[in-house]
């Protein structure tokens, strides 16, 4: 069992008028096994939280901390988060011209594990989560992203996740742009992680429909940079019905 802490989070980022104050003291536990749903309108924090714990160099935490387990890793450095076994899938994924996905699946899990892994059985393994989310072989040897759709650059975060099997996945934003059957094969695929390893989850998203495939243990309201409610899945489906409203006039 291991647990994601985050206690009083701050989090600004750098404007054309200076410093923005985006979180303002986020306090969230998720544990392994869990599913929260992180859900809230436009501009209210969500994408945020999800970078300052990954690191991102643009989102400076001015106040509070995230641990997992006994690791401060508020403290640490990018790669040193990952191998904590923290995992993000961006909602916008970059393309990294010149490099395969094959050479960029291996050498992230060589960085992640401390060594590479065994050839014959990591195609073996590579392969067969390729096949479960319905990627063709040959996107293997592309570029990483390089033309690919907004489906199959979600799907190759997916097969990243279930390739790293991290202690605690950040998603955010995973359903955007995705048309039905890739919204059901990528959660088919977070669902196929989750139970083969019981990670804890923490999905970002603006709507319900993916937590149609997903069912979260959580949910979790944010509004102007704080949680405003939470509760369990009856929570989602209220705000299916009723929107945000009665939230943003707290």
């Amino acid at each position: 069992m291991s647990t994601l802490t985050i206690k009083d989070l701050h989090v600004s980022v750098e404007t054309a008028d200076g410093p923005k104050q985006i979180l303002k003291g986020v306090n969230l536990t998720i544990n392994s096994g869990e599913i929260h749903a992180i859900m809230g309108p436009n501009g209210s924090g969500k994408s945020t939280m999800a970078y300052a714990l990954a690191g991102h160099p643009d989102y400076e935490i001015t106040q509070g901390e995230a641990w997992l387990d006994d690791q401060l890793i508020t403290d640490m450095s990018v790669d040193e988060r990952a191998k904590a076994g923290l995992f993000l899938a961006m909602q916008y994924p970059v393309e990294v011209a010149g490099v395969s996905v094959s050479n960029f699946l291996r050498t992230a899990k060589t960085a992640v594990d401390g060594q590479a892994p065994q050839i014959r059985s990591w195609v073996k393994d590579v392969r067969s989560s390729m096949e479960n989310l319905r990627m063709d072989p040959g996107f293997a040897e592309r570029d990483v992203n390089v033309g690919f759709s907004g489906g199959e650059k979600k799907r190759l975060e997916i097969l990243q996740m279930e390739l790293l099997k991290p202690s605690f996945a950040v998603l955010d934003e995973t359903d955007s742009g995705l048309d039905v059957d890739a919204l059901r094969i990528v959660s088919e695929g977070v669902n196929r992680v989750h139970a083969d390893t019981g990670c804890g989850v923490m999905l970002i998203t603006h709507y319900t429909r993916i937590l149609r495939y997903i069912a979260p243990s959580h949910v979790h309201v944010f509004v102007d940079g704080r949680i405003a409610a939470q509760g369990g899945p009856e929570l989602a489906d209220q705000l299916e019905d009723e929107g945000y409203d009665k939230y943003l006039s707290l």
